[in-house]
């Protein structure tokens, strides 16, 4: 394979289809808020001293602690599900059966449980059994545990879309599978997920959420703190969905652009080799 997409590029029909559905989509959300907007203002919502708080330091201080534990818990979570989905990416693609059959199992048993059941898990089943996580962990654990699944097939997909005659030549300089793998092939598998790695992040981050059914810290759960506190509902859950949007925005733009530089990088390869 000579391309880095690790999916079917759309026809020019497709893309029609999607240009439609993105405006007509567009269209419907402008429409929305437009409508939220005039309700608001009917309720008194858009009152200057319900948001005056906002622009206090104390209140975006705390908005802004409940966002360092989100990413705190995003970044192991994800270094956690990276490290076991490269395993079971490996093991998918080991020649041994009794290897391959219990990773691939995994990823297809995994990939189809809710990460918020397998929150209850580690909430209630596991403390019966003597197992009784750090509050920290009760999150942790349970987004590790799902996303390991999709990193694992990202993962997979990057390895299979390097062309074989890669690996073949490191066999053929002397190298075993094991050396082939790790210097030659994995590295450039995982030059090519990047923007998928970047992508499923921002999922695992919007993940953190859950974080509000084991009372950790995170951002949407110090939102409800203080909204009890101030009496602010609307105003405080606004703050927190524009908090989420701007760093989901960033991260999303992120991938875009490593993408962007993954496509102009395959024609100066064909360049060299040429």
């Amino acid at each position: 394979m000579s391309s880095t997409a690790l999916f079917d590029e759309p026809g020019p029909r497709a893309r029609r289809r999607i240009r439609v559905a993105t405006v007509l989509g567009t269209l419907a959300a402008v429409a929305l808020a437009a409508l939220a907007v005039r309700q608001f203002a009917a309720g008194g919502q858009l009152g200057y001293e319900r948001w005056q708080p906002y622009a206090t330091w104390p209140m975006w201080r705390y908005l802004l602690g409940g966002l360092w534990s989100t990413a705190l818990a995003a970044v192991v979570s994800a270094a956690l599900a990276m490290a076991f989905g490269l395993v079971l990416a490996l093991g998918r693609l080991s020649e041994r059966r009794w290897v391959r059959l219990p990773a691939a199992g995994y990823v297809e048993v995994v990939r189809t449980i809710p990460a918020l059941l397998l929150v209850y898990v580690v909430l209630f089943a596991l403390p019966r059994y003597g197992l009784d996580l750090p509050l920290f962990w009760k999150l942790v654990v349970p987004l590790a545990v799902s996303n390991a699944a999709a990193f694992a097939e990202i993962f997979r997909a990057g390895i299979l879309s390097i062309e074989r005659g890669q690996g073949e030549a490191g066999l053929a300089v002397g190298l075993t599978r094991g050396q082939t793998m790790r210097l030659i092939v994995a590295p450039q598998a995982a030059r090519r997920v990047l923007p998928s790695i970047v992508s499923q992040s921002v999922g695992l981050l919007k993940d953190t959420s859950l974080g509000f059914v084991v009372s950790y810290a995170e951002l949407l759960y110090s939102g409800k703190v203080l909204a009890s506190f101030n009496g602010l509902l609307i105003q405080t859950y606004l703050i927190v969905a524009l908090i989420y949007l701007v760093v989901n925005l960033s991260l999303s733009k992120l991938a875009r652009t490593l993408e962007a530089r993954q496509r102009l990088a395959v024609p100066k390869r064909r360049l060299a080799r040429a």
